[in-house]
């Protein structure tokens, strides 16, 4: 199993910026893609960005393409999202995961078998 931990999360007023980091531990050897997914309140998860265990193959969300940029540095087993030019839209509680099962960058959570607890952005209008 692999534990995840999300930081950097924070109140941004719109068109600000915020990078999120998330710090795996464990069996990182087993995790190939990871994500970003998010999830607004009274709303269902959804996915934000993928990358994949080389970082060349990346996906990011219609609504955040853009704006939005994924990275890892596998040397370190962190993963990190630049947040740019925020939207009171962006508002939700952003989730780190990661997959055993897929190498490349996915968009679909069923792909994810580790989750981390989550990390609170609130952009303001």
């Amino acid at each position: 199993q692999v534990q995840l931990v999300e930081s950097g999360g924070g109140l941004v007023q719109a068109g600000g910026s915020l990078r999120l980091s998330c710090a795996a531990s464990g069996r990182t050897s087993r995790s190939y893609s990871m994500g970003w997914f998010r999830q607004a309140v009274g709303k269902e998860r959804e996915f934000v960005a993928a990358i994949s265990w080389s970082s060349v193959g990346k996906k990011y969300a219609d609504s955040v393409k853009g704006r939005f940029s994924i990275s890892r540095d596998n040397t370190k087993n962190t993963m990190s999202l630049q947040m740019n030019s925020l939207k009171p839209e962006d508002t939700a509680v952003y989730y780190c995961a990661a997959s055993s099962l897929v190498p490349i960058a996915t968009s679909a959570l069923s792909d994810y078998d580790d989750w981390g607890q989550g990390t609170q952005v609130t952009v303001s209008s």
